[in-house]
């Protein structure tokens, strides 16, 4: 097996691969408020023409851009113009280029953000066209040869004179003393954040259309991307994203501040072209190749290969909910029904290298992705809807088979526009409050088969009085269907770790899908997280 050796590189072939794979199988947000947008005439104008130099900018330009695209018919922008030799560069050559350390843009400036424009090549062929916005005006990014270290005799062949398009951009960033990678928007919607001493890991999706749907998926698109220079040494770095697709056009701030954890905060204004019933909002993807509870088909000397490990969900009624994620062996679609979610993400809450075992590529540095709706809960598309999980069989881990994203119950019927705002973090787990945290879940053969053996851990003080002895606790177990082997339930205490260990065995009959329900109540009263599983074969 090999193994990238950097996270970026790994990024590269992983979101085609994410692309591909989700197209094979047929294929955020906060109140909305909804406007009709004139039509008529001027649907068939000419698209907008992007700012030129020296055009004065506002928060609004962005919204009005994506409110004239959405007015017009889409004109999908051509991909067949990338030059062949960088199109067909190894997908190491393609990472080795990179622009020179002083001809970064900003670079030893006071606020301590650098940019880094991307050369389109390799997979990435959507062109995407840069801006910096400085004192209020516009200046477009131009392209020069010079400015880029080719880092191989094959990328220096192919990096030509002339201008060849952008792919995207990097933000390197100052966290603390240091400067490091800090985010990449690149490749349809796609871009990623990291905190500080992380590694590149899970991916978000600006927006997502149709993911999993027997109709095929959608993929909206960056279309040009707008760097606002800090005005302040300890200022946040503001980035305006133009999107188009065939359904909707779109306009994304984004307000991202590195540390630890890093944050976005994001408002979005959406308008549709077309009718729209599946929309997925806020997405993220990572890859889940095996772990301590799936090892299904897993030949590895590694323990482990996951970004993330499970779904985390605070939803409106404030349950708390611990999702483990699986390599399945057929596609797997959850959703869990809610209103007014008070959060959810991809998390990884392995922090050590123990767990994974791998040399090469750190997963425990990887971030955690948490969601948050900027506005009162429960309104507009944050109101009916359901956290939608998808768990696609992948043989590879550089495939981002695991996919969490809000889909609104509300449709979104043409014409309209839509505003939404939402705040991510991206950094280390997501508190659970006063609750005791799933700290482990395994799973092996059981006593008999079919029968599966599962070792639940949580983890919290408040199971063990101060003396060290665990409290008076019930077990709330649920399988349905298929059903849990009598008399195989037991609670074990490890008091040096605060954790209790439920173990339990699982007889799912002829079933070929069972889902699992835990948690630990004193009192009536839950003390832990609630522990959600789907087995499957």
């Amino acid at each position: 097996m090999t193994h990238p050796t950097d996270p970026s590189t790994r990024d590269a072939r992983l979101i085609d691969r994410s692309l591909d794979r989700r197209r094979l199988i047929g294929g955020a947000a906060a109140g909305a408020a909804l406007a009709l947008l004139p039509r008529g005439a001027s649907a068939q104008a000419a698209p907008p023409a992007l700012p030129a130099a020296g055009s004065p900018f506002s928060d609004a330009t962005v919204p009005d851009l994506a409110r004239a695209l959405g007015n017009r018919p889409f004109a999908g922008q051509p991909t067949n113009d990338v030059p062949d030799a960088l199109k067909n560069l190894p997908r190491e050559a393609y990472e080795a280029i990179r622009i020179r350390p002083e001809a970064l843009i900003w670079g030893g400036e006071p606020h301590g953000f650098a940019v880094e424009p991307l050369v389109r090549g390799f997979y990435y062929t959507d062109r995407v066209a840069l801006f910096l916005v400085e004192d209020g005006v516009v200046r477009p990014i131009l392209y020069d040869r010079g400015r880029y270290e080719a880092g191989s005799e094959a990328g220096a062949a192919a990096l030509p004179e002339t201008e060849p398009g952008f792919s995207g951009l990097r933000i390197r960033a100052r966290f603390g003393e240091q400067n490091q990678d800090f985010a990449v928007f690149q490749g349809a919607c796609f871009y990623r954040l990291v905190g500080q001493g992380q590694e590149f890991g899970i991916n978000g999706r600006a927006l997502m259309l149709r993911p999993a749907d027997p109709r095929g998926e959608e993929f909206p698109r960056w279309r040009a991307l707008f760097v606002e220079r800090p005005k302040t040494p300890d200022g946040p770095l503001v980035i305006h994203a133009l999107i188009d697709s065939d359904s909707l056009a779109a306009a994304l701030r984004l307000e991202l501040r590195p540390g630890g954890p890093s944050t976005a905060a994001i408002t979005a204004t959406l308008v549709t072209r077309k009718a729209i019933d599946h929309l997925g909002l806020s997405g993220m993807q990572a890859p889940f190749l095996f772990g301590p509870h799936d090892r299904r088909g897993a030949d590895d000397a590694r323990a482990a290969v996951y970004a993330a490990g499970g779904l985390q969900i605070r939803n409106g009624g404030g349950e708390a909910i611990w999702r483990p994620v699986r390599n399945p062996e057929t596609l797997q679609i959850s959703g869990f029904l809610d209103n007014g979610p008070k959060g959810f993400g991809l998390t990884q809450r392995d922090r050590s290298p123990a767990t994974f075992e791998d040399d090469v590529h750190h997963w425990e540095r990887c971030p955690s992705l948490w969601v948050e709706p900027g506005e009162p809960a429960g309104e507009g598309l944050w109101g009916e809807g359901a956290v939608t999980l998808l768990e696609i069989p992948s043989d590879s881990e550089v495939n981002e088979n695991v996919i969490a994203y809000w889909r609104p119950k509300a449709n979104l019927p043409a014409g309209q526009e839509v505003r939404l705002t939402y705040r991510q973090n991206w950094g280390g787990e997501p508190p659970v409050g006063p609750l005791a945290r799933v700290t482990s879940t395994r799973s092996g053969r059981g006593t008999a088969n079919p029968r599966r053996l599962f070792l639940v851990d949580f983890t919290g003080d408040l199971l063990f009085t101060a003396a060290g002895t665990m409290v008076p606790l019930d077990t709330v177990l649920m399988a349905g269907p298929g059903r849990i082997v009598e008399g195989s339930t037991r609670r074990i205490a490890h008091p040096e770790t605060r954790t209790v260990r439920v173990a339990f065995e699982l007889d799912p009959g002829s079933e070929r899908a069972v889902e699992l329900r835990l948690a630990l109540k004193t009192e009536g009263r839950q003390v832990t997280e609630t522990w959600l599983y789907r087995w499957t074969p």
